[in-house]
């Protein structure tokens, strides 16, 4: 579980990285009207991963509630094909942004592969949440969870932003 938990961990240093360079600084997302649907998706995404930070900083989701979580990263994952399809009808991406989703995308792989063993275990034991405390790891993921929480807040404002004429044309 460890290995999950570090691996999520180092993707949430890269999700923050790719937000704050590439969304904030060098695409300016949140102020580009083209960006209203790919902003939308991303605080979708943003309010899956801020669950599953939250979820898996202090617990394991066991019996039901495995297929939930489940659930939570399989959305994730249809989001985010999404996002790469809107990205590429809305944007050019500089390389390295395009870089960056790629390691992103290998890192979420990673850390499936070592969290999937743990949920189907989970799923066959009785439905609860049994509490976790992983020291100052569950504290960086709680933070992860709050920071993208207000990441995909913001994303959904900023979405609203633009004038309703736009609306038919995207």
């Amino acid at each position: 579980m460890l290995t999950a938990l570090y691996l999520l961990t180092f993707l949430g240093l890269l999700g923050a990285f790719d937000t704050l360079w590439y969304h904030e600084y060098k695409q300016q997302l949140p102020r580009n009207a083209t960006a209203k649907v790919e902003l939308r998706l991303h605080a979708a995404r943003d309010f899956a991963y801020a669950i599953v930070f939250a979820a898996l900083a202090w617990g394991s989701w066991h019996g039901g509630l495995a297929w939930i979580l489940f659930g939570i990263l399989s959305f994730e994952i249809g989001i985010t094909l999404w996002d790469f399809i809107e990205e590429d009808l809305s944007r050019r991406l500089p390389a390295g942004e395009r870089v960056m989703h790629t390691i992103m995308a290998i890192v979420y792989g990673a850390f499936l592969a070592n969290l999937l063993p743990e949920i189907f275990r989970w799923s066959s034991l009785p439905t609860s949440v049994v509490p976790a405390d992983y020291g100052m790891l569950s504290w960086i993921l709680s933070g992860f969870a709050v920071g993208v929480f207000f990441s995909g807040i913001r994303d959904v404002v900023a979405s609203f932003r633009f004038p309703k004429i736009l609306d038919a044309a995207l």
